[in-house]
Parts: C-alpha cells; sequence; structure tokens
C-alpha cells in the first residue's frame, strides 16, 4: 500500500519542526506508512521582499494572503487524486467522522492562512475542503493543520500498533469514551470499580456503555441528538 502524502503549505515551516520529529508522527513516517512535507510558500513569491499578503480591497484591518503563490505552490504539488484542505475559522468544523474519511486518501495539500485570512478566489478555485477546528481564532493555521494532520494519521492501519485501540475511542461511536483505569487497583484508597476486575467481560462492557452514555449525556448532550 502507497504511503499516504501530506503537504503543509505555510510561511512558517519551523513550526512543525517538533511536531514531526516526535512520538506517532515520526514513527509513521519512518514506517513508510505516511509521507510529510512542509512547504515554504515563500518560495513562490516572485518579489525581493517575498510578500504573501497584501491590503484588503475595500480597506479595512490586517492584510490578507495573496493568491498568486498559493496558487503556484498548490499547482507544484498536486495530483489528480489530490484534496485541498484550507484551515479556516470559517470551515466546517472537524470531528471524528472527517479524520476517518481525510484517512483514506492517498494526498492531502493543507494550506494553511494567516494574517485576516486568505483571498477569497483560493477558497473558491482552490480547495476542496474548508476545515476549522473550533469557533475561535488562531495566529495561523499551521497549528490547526498540525491537529487535523494527527487525528488523521493515527488512523492509518499500522500506525498505532493494535489495529483496535482506534475503535472505542470518544466520538468514534458519537459518543465520548467511557472511564480508565490501570494498575495499581487502590491508590490512596481511590478503588478501580469492581465489575473491572471481576471477570465478567459481558458486564464489562455493559457498565463500559453505561458511564459512556452517562458522560455524554452529562457533557455532551448534543452528541446523544
Amino acid at each position: 500500500m502507497e504511503p499516504l502524502r501530506i503537504d503543509v503549505i505555510t510561511i512558517f515551516p519551523g513550526m512543525l519542526n517538533g511536531f514531526l520529529q516526535e512520538s506517532i508522527l515520526k514513527r509513521s513516517v519512518e514506517k513508510g506508512l505516511v509521507e510529510i512535507h512542509v512547504v515554504d510558500l515563500r518560495r513562490f513569491t516572485t518579489d525581493k521582499h517575498q510578500s504573501t499578503d497584501d491590503r484588503p480591497f475595500g480597506g479595512g484591518p490586517g492584510m490578507v494572503m495573496k493568491p498568486e503563490p498559493l496558487f503556484k505552490a498548490v499547482e507544484s504539488v498536486r495530483r489528480k487524486e489530490s484534496r485541498v484542505v484550507l484551515m479556516t475559522p470559517q470551515g466546517r468544523r472537524m470531528e471524528q467522522a472527517i479524520a476517518v474519511r481525510l484517512a483514506l486518501e492517498s494526498h492531502l495539500i493543507f494550506v494553511c492562512g494567516h494574517y485576516e485570512g486568505v483571498d477569497e478566489r483560493v477558497r473558491v478555485h482552490l480547495a476542496t475542503d474548508e476545515i476549522s477546528i473550533g469557533d475561535y481564532v488562531l495566529t495561523n493555521g499551521v497549528l490547526p493543520a498540525a491537529v487535523v494532520i494527527d487525528a488523521v494519521v493515527r488512523l492509518i492501519p499500522g500506525v498505532l500498533g493494535n489495529e483496535g485501540a482506534t475503535r472505542e475511542e470518544s466520538f468514534t461511536e458519537g459518543m465520548l469514551e467511557y472511564p480508565q483505569y490501570t494498575r495499581p487497583r487502590d491508590f490512596r484508597g481511590l478503588v478501580v470499580p469492581e465489575v473491572l476486575v471481576s471477570g465478567d467481560h459481558e458486564q464489562i462492557a455493559r457498565w463500559r456503555r453505561g458511564e459512556a452514555e452517562r458522560r455524554t449525556r452529562d457533557r455532551r448532550p448534543d452528541l446523544l441528538k
């Protein structure tokens, strides 16, 4: 199976160095399960100042990312099957179902916005997907892209080692995950629920389901709808 290729287009490539060189992401690259490239958008500028932004037409505060460098950067790596993901507060809110769908793709291109956003022509004529990681605004799109990449890569078979590791996580079945415990059984008088050490797998499954429903009802009732 060909590795998933991911290209991240940004004017701050250094922000991804630590993220890509640690833990699951590093191991997935070393295993040949994913191939990640960081594309410096400034390479596709044409002026001596390597400008990637300009003042908005119509006036207003801030600066807007220019279309020319973004189109050139995407076109330098885009293939027929590529998905071009624009990270923007105006996009669809990230959820597990999106991560599952993106994990099935063969090539993802993440376009990281900065400043006041990107020229509308990028959104309309270049992006195939628009994703937001929440109803708040960050200084740039690199961190949101990293969040989505992490959520996607860990779903690729072989990345986590245990293929069942992602099946009972929060949101996978439309609910938050049930409480988890490990050794010691008694920690400072705080004891693990008896059912979890009973050996009765049917009772354990029933308890976990009930706890997941209770936790979801208390914390995220919107998911139960």
